[in-house]
């Protein structure tokens, strides 16, 4: 379990999603953003991320894409939203590693 300082604040609920052409380039995305999150589907992730870590994310996806090919979408969840997600068949919402169910 990772410990969060007070200056990184709080985690923030992420979905990202992606649309590659290039098999290589798409391949090293989904190898980035495992680092990062959970693979949902085959081009989206979710991540419970600081401000720090979003932003160590970006820079590492920026590195990767092309930005005249590639289309990378990212989606901040609110607190209010997240518990609001509906999964309706196979799979179920990344947790958050922070929380402790008791």
């Amino acid at each position: 379990m990772e410990i969060i300082t007070e200056m990184e604040g709080n985690r923030v609920f992420y979905v990202i999603s992606y649309d590659i052409p290039d098999n290589r380039r798409r391949n090293q995305l989904a190898k980035v953003l495992k680092g990062f999150g959970t693979r949902v589907q085959y081009s989206v992730f979710e991540a419970h991320l600081t401000r720090s870590q979003f932003e160590e994310m970006k820079h590492a996806v920026a590195r990767v894409i092309e930005t005249a090919e590639d289309s990378v979408r990212y989606y901040a969840l609110c607190r209010a939203c997240t518990p609001r997600i509906e999964v309706p068949a196979l799979g179920d919402v990344t947790s958050d590693p922070q929380t402790i169910v008791v």
